[in-house]
């Protein structure tokens, strides 16, 4: 009967792993990239917010024509 060995990563490599992908990936994201990013981001964050208070009128407005 033959055992396999299960290749274990540490904290280190894992560590290793995410921060070497991040760092590369940093150097390629542009400055109109980024801009792009954080002018979607609050235009999603804005559109969010009506939403949320939009649908809180309409429950409202449900729940007192269904009061007697």
């Amino acid at each position: 009967m033959q055992t396999t060995i299960q290749p274990t990563m540490d904290s280190n490599t894992k560590s290793a792993i995410i921060g070497g992908t991040f760092f590369s990936s940093i150097v390629n994201i542009g400055v109109e990239d980024l801009i792009t990013t954080v002018v979607l981001a609050i235009v999603g964050a804005v559109v969010s917010y009506i939403v949320s208070i939009l649908v809180k009128c309409i429950h409202k407005r449900i729940r007192k024509r269904g009061k007697p």
